[in-house]
């Protein structure tokens, strides 16, 4: 954080917000940063969970904000992406699953959105729109991912985080990332190059892959079919109960009587 400071400095900011933290790692780092740069924190609440990002995105995106640095994994971002898309974002991958950040110095990253900030580069010109995953239950929006949706088979959210691939019916991925990690790796795993997302169906009847679904452990997963995943085009889930993951994490319960569509859509978070 101390190294991103430094970046924006050299590119001219002189006013920052920041996200409240427990661990007050920002404070640290603002003390130990260069003199020129203010660094205002958020009057906004930390529980510990993915909701503070959310709120501090929100705020800060009402603030003006015209660049966003994030720290962690796609479960972070896709917190952030959750408040809005339109403020371009600098994602630092430090997180458990890191498809969506990108790994890289914290001086250039700062450099990076301080030139976007400062409007010394046009942003559209130097960013890109990422796809993301929309998940709607009745019609209705419930979530997003950025990486990828999982529909398991375990009828409660419990712990959130989804390891098992034995209980996983269906995987939505935004699209084919050869360096994933998490559920999105069993799609990257198959012998299928395409432009856009994939729907991949779990079982017997089709092909065995070798995939990290977790950080430093490989799984042998089956796979019994996988299509391309147009945009736009709602793919209902088959399963008639039971849970969506959105970036590894279980977040929404479907009951017996619900139905729950995922949508791959091109405007995403712009990076």
């Amino acid at each position: 954080v101390t190294r991103i400071l430094a970046g924006l400095s050299a590119a001219g900011v002189t006013k920052v917000l920041a996200m409240p933290d427990s661990l007050q790692i920002t404070s640290v780092a603002a003390s130990k940063g260069p003199d020129d740069i203010e660094v205002e924190f958020l009057e906004t609440q930390s529980i510990g969970k993915e909701s503070d990002s959310t709120q501090a995105a929100s705020v800060m995106i009402e603030r003006g904000a015209s660049c966003m640095v994030t720290l962690g994994g796609d479960g972070t971002n896709r917190a952030v992406a959750f408040a809005g898309v339109d403020v371009p974002l600098v994602p630092v991958s430090t997180g458990t699953n890191n498809v969506f950040p990108v790994l890289v110095e914290g001086t250039t990253a700062g450099l990076a959105a301080g030139v976007v900030a400062t409007g010394a580069v046009d942003a559209a010109a130097v960013s890109t729109l990422r796809p993301m995953l929309e998940v709607h239950v009745d019609g209705t929006r419930r979530d997003l991912a950025l990486i990828d949706v999982a529909i398991s088979k375990q009828p409660y959210l419990g712990a959130r985080a989804i390891w098992d691939v034995d209980q996983i019916e269906e995987l939505f991925v935004s699209g084919v990332y050869p360096t994933s990690i998490g559920m999105a790796s069993i799609a990257a795993s198959l012998p299928l190059a395409v432009p856009e997302g994939l729907h991949v169906r779990l079982g017997p009847g089709g092909i065995a892959v070798s995939a990290p679904v977790t950080p430093g452990m490989f799984s042998t997963v089956p796979v019994a079919e996988w299509s391309p995943l147009p945009f736009d085009e709602p793919k209902t889930v088959s399963l008639s109960s039971g849970t969506i993951a959105v970036d590894g994490e279980r977040s929404v319960v479907i009951h017996a009587n619900q139905s729950a569509e995922i949508t791959l859509v091109r405007d995403g978070p712009r990076v």
